[in-house]
């Protein structure tokens, strides 16, 4: 079988019916990507649910909930406030605090593994990092894994555990919050900014930087989940059984396009709604406290510039109505009036719900702030309650199957921080998207059959890399790929971290789907060695370096960090990569490092 036909069976069987694309997020994630990385995550998704098909088993989910204190914080807190006062009154936190599990077992009661939410950014990485990274959800994921996929590597074990994401908007995991980066004192709260000379504003972690930070808080989260797992078996756990019957429901939208009427809390009566072409707004430009943007844009921005709207129209200007229908909004980018090559920002949008038993998953393509959040989980809550009579549990599965930005609350629109200014159909964008929810949860509970909605574009044979793609790879005449530059030293102890260089070919030739581009290996004896790490381990780094761009020089450079739970004995670090040919090709090639020995402090 093809694969265009391998992808076209897992699609019918699993996107139209009972398939989420859940995103468990990744901010660091390097831009300038070439076609073969704009093609491997499909790949991959396509291999996961391959692999999710050719193993089912039967099973039961249990259902549990757990607060984690410590992970996070409100990085607008200045536009939450916005909200009405009586609405936040009903919540302690200006974050949601609680993690929500759902536990896979078989019929024996063996554990398969679990999909945990939690409202956090995977932003403990800020981006002064270079590397490619899954973040803290990515390390709590990796410390949940090991707990149950013993003497397994990254990736290679029976169990998984997930950690997804929720109504994150404005959530942040740099919970010693905002301060200016050379004077210590605090940012200013509404645009985020710092005085002349004291620096950039920058939340920090828990830890003394952020690969610390990051293992803090990925800790905190495994650690929430891993609760819930070890109480499993205990009575009065407070986790459930879902039982009940498997129902969904799936639609596409036109937000551009879309009219109805909306309750106006803050003013307590029936509103007009519409939704916008597509536009970012200044303030998207300042970027976050987890992040600074460029130049010098202010979060909070709600008046123009004469010359960044130059800029602006000189790209493609928006029109009138789009600058009085996102209004209070200064648009930067009229991204809905953007084609060349493609459609900068989706138009239609993908609305899907899932119901388990008594559990409603709702699956939003974007980022909902907190109270956004909120909202739309009482609303699908209460309507099922009216219809069924029956409470359930809603999950909010955030980044799901397409991704539009982000939603705020209208009121918190009117501040123009970074998420509002990331809105990108206008101030209605959360009523529209709780009008389509409530609509689809109707139809979904009463057994309704509602229209598949307009398809979005198809632009996958219209992809474009603004790279030129490797064009050859060469090596100093003596010395060949795999060969090792630095070797290791002969000794080493706990904590120490080794660091050797090979000759490398670009790792874009073979970007090694399931595979690994290094392997960290103990000696078991004179005939077998035994993986203990790979590129996906967090005590691993794998750095590429172009160290001459005319004759397609390059170099690879390994880190292993040695972990207090390393056994002593003999180690080697191999390397495995592809080269370009310059005459044509791409070959594989591997190098290995002398042994070194890892000794008792």
């Amino acid at each position: 079988m093809s694969s265009k036909a391998l992808n076209l069976t897992y699609v019918v069987i699993f996107y139209l019916c009972l398939h989420i694309l859940l995103g468990t997020f990744a901010n660091a994630y390097k831009v300038g990507l070439g076609r073969a990385d704009i093609t491997g995550p499909p790949v991959e998704i396509n291999f996961s649910v391959k692999r999710a098909t050719d193993n089912l088993v039967e099973g039961k989910i249990f259902l549990a909930h757990t607060l984690i204190l410590n992970a996070n914080i409100n990085r607008s807190p200045t536009s939450y406030l916005r909200n009405p006062i009586e609405e936040r009154a009903q919540y302690e936190h200006d974050v949601d605090k609680m993690l929500t599990q759902l536990r896979f077992v078989d019929l024996e009661e063996n554990i398969l593994g679990v999909f945990n939410w939690y409202a956090v950014h995977a932003t403990s990485m800020n981006n002064t990092n270079t590397l490619v990274s899954s973040d803290n959800v990515g390390y709590a994921s990796l410390l949940l894994e090991r707990e149950f996929n013993t003497n397994k590597v990254p990736g290679k074990g029976k169990f998984v555990g997930a950690f997804c994401s929720s109504n994150l908007g404005d959530v942040s995991p740099n919970i010693m919050g905002p301060k200016c980066s050379r004077s210590g004192n605090p940012c200013d709260l509404l645009t985020s900014k710092c005085p002349p000379k004291e620096g950039e504003c920058f939340a920090s972690g828990p830890g003394q930087d952020m690969f610390e930070s990051t293992q803090i808080i990925g800790q905190r989260l495994a650690e929430g989940a891993l609760r819930l797992l070890n109480s499993a078996d205990e009575e009065d756990n407070g986790s459930r059984e879902v039982t009940g019957d498997i129902s969904f429901i799936h639609q596409f939208v036109d937000m551009p396009s879309y009219n109805g009427t909306a309750y106006n809390p803050s003013q307590r009566k029936i509103d007009k709604i519409r939704g916008c072409q597509p536009a970012m707004g200044y303030s998207f430009a300042a970027g976050t406290t987890d992040g600074p943007g460029a130049f010098n844009f202010a979060q909070g921005t709600v008046t123009e510039n004469p010359m960044w709207n130059l800029v602006r129209d000189f790209i493609v200007p928006p029109t009138q109505d789009d600058i009085t229908c996102h209004s209070p909004k200064p648009i930067l980018l009229a991204t809905g009036r953007a084609t060349f090559p493609y459609e900068w920002q989706p138009k239609i949008v993908s609305a899907q719900i899932i119901k388990i038993g008594d559990v409603v998953i709702t699956a939003v393509p974007g980022e909902f702030t907190t109270m956004a959040g909120r909202r739309l989980r009482n609303k699908v809550a209460a309507v099922a309650s009216a219809i069924d009579g029956k409470d359930v549990d809603v999950i909010i599965a955030g980044l799901s199957n397409i991704y539009t930005s982000y939603i705020v609350t209208p009121e918190e629109y009117q501040a123009q921080r970074y998420e509002a200014a990331s809105t990108i159909y206008g101030p209605n964008t959360l009523p529209i998207y709780m009008d389509i929810y409530e609509r689809l949860t109707k139809a979904l509970l009463r057994g309704e059959i509602v229209d598949s909605g307009p398809l979005p574009p198809y632009m996958n044979d219209r992809m474009l890399s603004m790279n030129t793609g490797v064009i050859f790879d060469g090596h100093p005449i003596d010395k060949d790929f795999g060969y090792v530059k630095q070797q290791p030293h002969r000794e080493y102890e706990i904590n120490d971290t080794v660091k050797v260089t090979f000759v490398a070919g670009n790792p874009r030739n073979n970007l090694f789907h399931g595979k690994t581009y290094l392997t960290v290996e103990r000696k078991i004896n004179e005939e077998r060695w035994k993986i203990v790490h790979t590129d996906a381990s967090w005590d691993t780094k794998f750095i590429w370096e172009r160290t001459h761009s005319i004759f397609g020089f390059s170099d690879a450079h390994i880190h292993w960090t040695i972990g207090a739970n390393t056994l002593p004995g003999q180690y080697r670090i191999r390397h495995f990569g592809n080269y370009k040919y310059i005459l044509g090709g791409i070959f594989p090639y591997e190098g290995q490092t002398q042994t070194f020995t890892i000794i008792d402090e």
